[in-house]
């Protein structure tokens, strides 16, 4: 059998083939690298679809309670205190006897204007019997019309006298029941201010006692003027409407009034020291919880505003410059970066009142890292991510690189 002779390429073709081989296979690896970087499909983004929605504008505001009826007892005749008819903090009821003023000097007036009523009738009887007498005498001329005349007019004064007397019983028999200062109002009553032995007077400044009316009950708050003339001249301009007349009530120790009231009505002065308004709102108090005088705070919601976005507080970004902004599914899936003026946050959402318009897709889900004009693939938030295996092309070219 011949021998078969072997060709071999000579030293230079052997360097120049180990020397190429290699560049061949890097310049292969970073084509598929570069074929890898051209397949990069954009993010996946969650968004959420925004309208205006009627958000509710609360409102907080110190206030204290204030009673709703106040009633200063107060005599209205003179005399001595003998009795003390009601217990010291207390309830009493209106017309209720409180104090018992020594009633022996207005007794006896009352006796003594009696005693003046009945000689006054008897004047007027003797009087107007006269006058009669008189009459047909002076029709017969066997008196002079003139004695006549003073003889009815006699009988007039004594008619008169009468009714004076008369008016006068009915003084002090007024007076006389002054003697029994009454409740005036119902409600609870304080410490009696004068005791059982001390002088009262018609015309004295310090009262017997003081009812306070406790339920219902008064708050006061005191609202800034500025502010309410900026809702009233928003309420003015439309967008917002009241809010209704519910309040709310936390208690200074933290806790939560369980009853609801209602506002009544809003001052018509400012106060020209603090600048404020006062508004008064009305709470029911059957146990008597709430006492005048007491520190509150009220929240209700003081009107609606129906052109607000309520967004979530994950899709609400901040700038360096504090300023707040969303991204936005733009043209072409675009990221789009877009200012708004968040107001307050209620829940979990921020109140946005401006930078927004109906229909806009807001970015939720997959913020991170994203930029504006980066290219994406907008979804509705909370769509499950799809997550594929790599191509084998992929694969295997990765492993012959490693």
């Amino acid at each position: 059998m011949p021998a078969t002779k072997l060709a071999f390429p000579s030293g230079g073709r052997i360097a120049a083939l180990l020397v190429g081989a290699p560049a061949a296979l890097l310049l292969a690896a970073c084509g598929g690298s570069q074929q890898g970087a051209g397949d990069r499909t954009p993010p996946q983004v969650g968004y959420v679809v925004v309208t205006p929605q009627a958000v509710p504008m609360p409102v907080q505001l110190e206030g204290r309670t204030v009673a709703y009826e106040t009633s200063e007892v107060r005599p209205q005749v003179s005399g001595v205190i003998r009795k003390r008819l009601f217990d010291e903090g207390g309830y009493v009821r209106a017309g209720q006897p409180l104090f018992e003023i020594d009633p022996s000097l207005y007794r006896a007036a009352v006796n003594q204007a009696k005693a003046d009523l009945a000689s006054a009738r008897a004047s007027a009887e003797a009087a107007s019997a006269l006058a009669e007498r008189y009459r047909p005498l002076a029709e017969i001329e066997a008196i002079s019309k003139q004695q006549y005349t003073d003889a009815a007019a006699q009988a007039r004064i004594a008619r008169a006298a009468v009714q004076q007397n008369e008016a006068a019983l009915d003084t002090a028999r007024i007076n006389l029941r002054f003697t029994t200062v009454p409740a005036p109002i119902s409600g609870r009553i304080g410490r009696s201010l004068l005791t059982v032995g001390a002088l009262a007077s018609a015309n004295q400044d310090t009262p017997l006692a003081i009812i306070q009316r406790t339920d219902p009950i008064y708050v006061d708050m005191q609202q800034s003027a500025s502010d309410l003339t900026a809702l009233r001249r928003r309420l003015a301009q439309g967008g917002i409407v009241d809010g209704g007349s519910e309040v709310r009530l936390k208690l200074d120790d933290g806790s939560d009034y369980a009853l609801p009231g209602t506002v009544q009505f809003s001052e018509v002065t400012v106060n020209e020291e603090t600048g404020t308004v006062t508004l008064r709102a009305r709470f029911p108090n059957p146990d008597g919880l709430l006492l005048p005088g007491m520190f509150v705070t009220a929240q209700f919601d003081q009107a609606i505003d129906k052109t607000a976005y309520l967004v979530p507080q994950g899709a609400v970004q901040h700038d360096f410059d504090g300023t707040t902004y969303v991204m936005l599914v733009g043209k072409d899936d675009k990221a789009q970066m877009r200012k708004v003026r968040t107001a307050r946050t209620r829940g979990r959402f921020w109140v946005v009142t401006a930078g927004l318009a109906p229909g806009d897709k807001v970015i939720l889900q997959g913020l991170n890292g994203l930029k504006q004009g980066a290219g994406i693939r907008p979804v509705p938030a909370d769509t499950p991510q799809k997550v594929a295996p790599p191509a084998k092309g992929t694969a295997g070219a990765a492993a012959k690189a490693g």
